[in-house]
């Protein structure tokens, strides 16, 4: 009975509901924008960078009182943008490669400009933006309004993302080749969608649900 009790009051944490609404932008895209697979991989992929700048902004103000772990993140930060980015970078040159056109096989990553060029081309920009302010009402609400900096350490931190995006790879990737398996790939993008709504809820109610 506990279980439930607690199961439910997270499902309806304004944080979590707002995940829900903004992972259904790509249900809009895929019935209404003709999405195939490789927009809605390359819209995960780019939640990851999202993830990966919010959860700098957490390393910056996490554990405020602690003068010795401040000298620390002078170290953290750097080192988590660079390893952080190479992780995020091999995944995006992975989705280009089996899903992307061919044209964008060269060069998946010559530079910024070409990557804000995809992302118009496959009309992703309103999507991108409201996954963007999910995550940043979470931010806000969970991290800050609810003191949960005082809760973590940089080196918690460090590597926080990892497990959550380890998930979402492997969910994420084998549902792109089980979509491309299918002739009409929009019930297999709606169950993609729906695992990683999944996923990705699961994995919020466990971030947020410290003590």
């Amino acid at each position: 009975m506990i279980k439930n009790t607690y199961n439910k009051k997270e499902f309806s944490r304004p944080s979590t509901i707002a995940l829900v609404a903004a992972n259904m932008v790509p249900v809009y895209g895929v019935f209404f924008l003709g999405w195939t697979v490789f927009p809605l991989m390359l819209l995960f992929w780019l939640e990851n960078i999202i993830m990966g700048f919010f959860n700098i902004l957490r390393l910056i103000i996490c554990s405020p009182g602690n003068i010795k772990l401040w000298f620390a993140k002078i170290f953290f930060i750097p080192f988590f943008c660079v390893h952080y980015g190479m992780f995020t970078a091999i995944h995006g040159i992975f989705i280009i490669v089996l899903f992307g056109r061919e044209s964008l096989k060269h060069s998946p990553f010559s530079d910024t400009g070409r990557i804000i060029q995809i992302v118009k081309s496959e009309d992703l920009t309103y999507a991108i933006f409201v996954l963007f302010l999910s995550h940043a009402f979470s931010y806000f609400w969970n991290f800050v309004g609810k003191k949960e900096y005082l809760k973590y350490t940089p080196e918690e931190l460090m590597t926080k993302p990892y497990g959550r995006i380890a998930i979402l790879h492997i969910t994420i990737i084998l549902g792109g080749f089980f979509a491309m398996a299918f002739r009409s790939a929009v019930p297999a993008l709606i169950l993609l969608i729906v695992i990683k709504i999944i996923a990705d809820v699961n994995s919020h109610i466990k971030d947020h649900s410290r003590g």
